[in-house]
């Protein structure tokens, strides 16, 4: 008898698996979602450069940018460079205001007051996104254009026969390729074209300035994070002929470390870096502050976005 029950409840066990296999089958067709990569940065700009990530969509995104003077100029003296106060008290202050807004959680479109007269305007577009289980995609795809006009007056252009208003644009396109590779750790890459319409004429004169660019997040804390930016501009940067027909040599390094904040309603950025200009167009092609000469300058950027939606 006891041999009878030992057999039954060993084909009982065989029994019960194959039923929930059977049970368990048709989950298996059912449509895997994806996961998606959230929270590649903190922000919409890494630091001077702007980053994959964009509002959600209907939101509305306000921005104050700031970058003050040279730190420590070599070519003045120190009680100048003392009086300026690190920068913070040199006259020399140039700030990006803008505003953006998502139409779609993959489409942001973003107007600004530059600095030096400049105003601008551009559209990002997120192609694709890093996620796993359905599809293994490994980078995040976005592309940025930006479009920037300097409304400055120059006497010349009263006596140049061929001057337009389109001789004030310039552009700026920019792949962004974004890789959440930790929990912790982010990079990000940046291949980009500047073009000014008009340019000074001259043999090494260029209207198309290729950079490539490289940014990074280290997320120290819970709500702060470490961030570094380098840019290396590829042509256009020796010996070039500026608009008053002088020679120029510009920097080809863009480097900048940063902190940043975030306190749920805003993000805080503090950062230090080679350029004093407000506009990547500027940052990315006219940059005058050499490493070599240890020009570095303090900035700060505040971010904070507002839902334009019904609640």
């Amino acid at each position: 008898m006891k041999k009878i029950i030992y057999q039954t409840f060993l084909i009982c066990l065989a029994i019960i698996p194959i039923y929930s296999q059977e049970e368990a089958a048709p989950t298996a067709k059912e449509t895997v979602k994806p996961k998606y990569t959230k929270n590649t940065f903190q922000a919409t700009n890494i630091i001077n450069m702007q980053s994959v990530e964009m509002v959600g969509k209907q939101n509305l995104q306000f921005l104050v940018a700031h970058h003050f003077g040279i730190i420590w100029n070599k070519d003045i003296n120190a009680g100048q460079n003392l009086a300026q106060v690190l920068g913070f008290n040199s006259g020399v202050a140039h700030t990006n205001v803008s505003l953006d807004y998502s139409l779609f959680d993959h489409t942001n479109l973003g107007i600004a007051l530059a600095g030096d007269l400049g105003f601008e305007g551009w559209i990002k577009l997120k192609l694709l996104r890093q996620q796993s289980r359905a599809k293994n995609i490994p980078v995040t795809l976005a592309w940025l254009s930006l479009t920037n006009v300097n409304v400055q007056e120059d006497p010349s252009n009263d006596e140049n026969p061929n001057y337009t208003p389109w001789n004030k644009f310039s552009y700026l396109h920019q792949l962004l390729i974004a890789r959440k590779l930790s929990p912790k750790l982010s990079i990000q890459l940046m291949p980009t074209l500047v073009h000014y319409n008009i340019i000074p004429y001259g043999k090494n004169n260029s209207n198309n300035i290729f950079s490539i660019g490289m940014g990074s997040k280290y997320q120290w804390k819970q709500n702060t994070a470490l961030t570094l930016e380098y840019n290396r501009q590829l042509n256009m940067y020796e010996n070039v002929l500026d608009s008053n027909g002088a020679i120029a040599n510009y920097s080809p390094d863009l480097l900048a470390f940063g902190m940043e904040f975030n306190t749920g309603g805003h993000v805080f950025q503090f950062y230090i870096g080679n350029t004093t200009d407000a506009s990547g167009i500027t940052q990315l092609s006219r940059n005058p502050n050499f490493l070599k000469d240890g020009k570095f300058a303090l900035g700060f950027r505040l971010n904070r976005s507002f839902y334009t939606g019904k609640e």
